[in-house]
């Protein structure tokens, strides 16, 4: 396979260095670039919490050797010393290397276990590296069945749907609470990190408007900015404004770090006579808390704390390992899989390179037999000739795959490739041939070699 990884991540590296080896923007090309030199193929993966090499080795070179160039390449490209960095790297190898990008791509290599992102960042970073021609078409082979690894890994167990982040987890109670999150209204109130976090979560299921209810107006114009890439309307009032504006709101997030409650009973309450009571989903992030606990006993509110949130991720997390579980095992199967097809895919181009060896080969003969028709020789005689040298030459190297397979593999493997050697010439495919007449021109003569050749050909 010539297949390799070398990496850290957030397990064998602290946060500083993997800052010291991760590639930005302007990197990438220039280290891609560098790449094409060194390998059949590369792509580098470089995230907040891990930065990988993915690359083939030339066919005549070990990877082995390929990782330890890598390494002092990595180290230098990043003007850091080889013994500073080694001890937090991590090697790969053909298969190992292969189940570790899977795995990787599947969310079940990550900090928190079955998360989406990688694979969007795995596809990235694949972009990046077509866009300089750092893919070879056999690593393009293998990216595609990792793709397809790690979307069937997500769709045939629950390691990655169940949320584990509060951002995700307000996201999942919208979906479960509203069908068609784009009729529907954000309130954010106040635009602290915890809330933008959130706000942005619900904002990506395609909300019609978002509303900001903030102090400070600058803070407020940059949440306005990020979260227009991705909603209709934005707009920002104040927080003397909050009780206007709650009636327009069908999903209210708050996280103001007050000490007094921003939102009561009554003010909900005003806000969805003003509703005709549809439904409401509030969600209060902060402590003490923005939204008076007495609200969910209110029809049509759903009320969920901070606490709530977190009792809910934390039973999805024991979800997700008992998934991982069953990921792993499937990983493995998959794996498996994509071996025999690389293998098989291998296997066809070195049949492809044997039929054109051997294709080369019997013209060489064909051009003695014609030179010694041309001579003068008796026709049959050079027929008998050429076809012995073309048995001998078609069978040579299959006569000698099956020696050394009867030394070196198990009966059943012998047993199997003899059967199949012998069946490839049954009698039903030897049952059309051209007549030969010795009488017939020299054309007839290089016609009927043709065809010889273009049987024993077609047998191997």
């Amino acid at each position: 396979m010539q297949l390799l990884v070398i990496g850290l991540n957030h397990k064998t590296a602290p946060v500083a260095m993997r800052e010291q080896l991760a590639f930005g923007a302007e990197d990438m090309p220039i280290a891609l670039a560098a790449l094409k030199s060194l390998t059949h193929g590369a792509v580098i993966l470089s995230t907040c919490n891990r930065t990988e090499l993915y690359a083939l080795a030339p066919d005549d070179e070990l990877p082995s050797v390929l990782s330890q160039q890598l390494i002092h390449w990595l180290a230098g490209f990043k003007q850091t010393a080889y013994g500073q960095i080694a001890p937090h790297l991590y090697q790969y190898e053909n298969n190992h290397a292969l189940l570790h990008w899977v795995r990787v791509a599947s969310g079940l290599d990550s900090m928190i276990l079955g998360e989406p992102q990688i694979l969007g960042q795995i596809k990235q970073a694949v972009r990046q590296s077509r866009e300089v021609g750092a893919l070879s078409s056999k690593l393009s082979f293998i990216i595609q069945q990792v793709f397809s690894a790690a979307k069937q890994v997500r769709n045939e167990t629950h390691v990655g749907s169940q949320a584990v982040s509060l951002g995700f987890a307000a996201a999942k109670l919208v979906t479960q609470i509203f069908q068609k999150p784009s009729n529907n209204t954000l309130l954010v109130v106040a635009a602290g990190e915890m809330n933008r976090l959130v706000a942005t979560n619900i904002a990506g299921l395609g909300v019609a408007k978002v509303i900001i209810c903030n102090r400070s107006h600058e803070r407020a114009a940059l949440l306005a900015a990020e979260l227009q890439l991705v909603v209709p309307q934005v707009a920002i009032v104040t927080l003397e404004q909050l009780s206007q504006v709650l009636a327009q709101a069908d999903i209210v997030t708050s996280c103001s770090g007050s000490l007094y409650t921003l939102i009561d009973k009554p003010m909900v309450k005003q806000a969805l006579k003003q509703r005709r009571h549809q439904p409401m989903l509030m969600i209060d992030l902060a402590v003490p808390r923005d939204i008076e606990p007495s609200v969910r006993e209110l029809d049509d509110v759903y009320l969920y704390s901070i606490d709530d949130l977190q009792h809910v991720i934390a039973g999805n997390l024991e979800q997700r390992r008992q998934a991982a579980v069953e990921a792993e095992l499937l990983v493995s199967q998959i794996v498996v899989a994509i071996e025999r097809k690389l293998l098989v895919r291998q296997v066809g181009h070195d049949i492809q390179t044997y039929r054109e060896q051997a294709h080369d080969h019997a013209q060489i003969i064909l051009q003695q037999a014609l030179q010694q028709l041309a001579d003068g020789e008796q026709a049959t005689s050079v027929m008998v000739e050429l076809t012995r040298k073309l048995t001998q030459t078609l069978t040579h190297a299959p006569s000698k795959l099956l020696r050394q397979t009867a030394s070196e593999q198990p009966a059943d493997t012998v047993s199997f490739v003899a059967q199949h050697l012998t069946h490839a010439f049954r009698p039903d495919k030897r049952a059309h041939r051209p007549s030969y007449n010795s009488h017939n021109s020299h054309t007839s003569h290089a016609s009927l070699t043709n065809a010889v050749m273009a049987e024993n050909l077609g047998h191997n």
